[in-house]
């Protein structure tokens, strides 16, 4: 069987409502565990609307048709005011995914807020907002989440130093090649990244000569046996108008032996063994704007 770990972020309040259940029934079909990454606070997504005037964002939200991809109520939520707690309105989704066996992480509290602002915060709003999403989803589930992964994958060194302060056993910041410990201004700090490695969907859709009805089979032939795994979903998309395509996906993997988990389960059994490496910024295709990444240069430690 070839490993892979399947992470579903879950961004709006809609995909929360409707692609959550969705998607917890299909893995339930599947006989499948995923690792769940909430937004918990305002959903203020439709704020993204003054991106528009960006040329790549445009460009992208053409290229996935992302009013029917998505929904009128995610492009607008949040535009007339500020949108809906999506912790305290929904909490008993996410305890129904969180009992259906799955692992449960925070993604943010604002998640407009932090894709906008995460490169300016100070140490002390970083440190907030984490405690508004830690306390509300404790609050929810009745103990903290162990995991947690940084909107649009736009991480700090200040934000990985702040993430310290709480009970995560790993996180999912960054996009990269392979499980490892990052380092901050020479330190090597205890918490693992566990990277997203395959590209999601609407990077994908309309570039590459990769169609809707081609990526699938596009997808599968990017995960291999001898390199890690961790796909990326969204429950907006592969929850709500890609479910179908999304459950066809998750059948053509079985039959190819690839076998899904939670991130949490591809840790190794002592994390200080892990190789270590710096957090860097960079882009990526079919993405709009800085992201992440895992550097490929050895850090320095001394």
């Amino acid at each position: 069987m070839t490993p892979a770990g399947l992470r579903i972020d879950v961004d709006t309040y809609r995909g929360t409502r409707l692609g959550v259940p969705a998607l917890c029934e299909s893995l339930a079909r599947h006989d499948l565990r995923a690792t769940f990454f909430f937004s918990v606070g305002p959903d203020n997504m439709g704020r993204h609307l003054l991106r528009l005037l960006r040329p790549a964002f445009l460009r992208k939200m053409l290229r996935t048709s992302a009013p029917s991809l998505y929904g009128w109520d995610i492009v607008f939520r949040g535009t007339l005011g500020p949108g809906p707690i999506i912790g305290q309105k929904l909490a008993e989704v996410i305890r129904a995914c969180a009992r259906a066996g799955h692992e449960i992480g925070l993604h943010a509290w604002d998640h407009h807020a932090w894709q906008c602002r995460v490169a300016k915060m100070s140490g002390a709003e970083v440190r907030a907002v984490l405690d508004h999403g830690m306390n509300l989803m404790t609050e929810i589930l009745g103990r903290p989440p162990t995991c947690s992964a940084a909107p649009a994958w736009r991480c700090t060194d200040q934000v990985l130093l702040e993430k310290l302060a709480f009970p995560f056993e790993y996180n999912s910041d960054c996009r990269g090649n392979g499980i490892f410990r990052p380092i901050v201004a020479r330190r090597e700090l205890p918490q693992p990244q566990i990277p997203t490695t395959l590209p999601t969907y609407d990077e994908v859709i309309g570039r590459r000569g990769v169609n809707r009805a081609d990526f699938n089979g596009w997808l599968l032939r990017q995960i291999k046996p001898d390199q890690l795994n961790v796909l990326t979903v969204h429950a907006e998309s592969e929850g709500i108008r890609c479910r179908d395509s999304f459950d066809q996906f998750l059948v053509q993997a079985r039959n190819q032996g690839i076998s899904f988990s939670p991130l949490g389960e591809l840790l190794p059994s002592d994390p200080v063994r892990l190789p270590t490496a710096s957090v860097t910024t960079g882009e990526i295709e079919g993405r709009e704007g800085w992201i992440s990444i895992q550097s490929t240069r050895p850090p320095q430690t001394s």
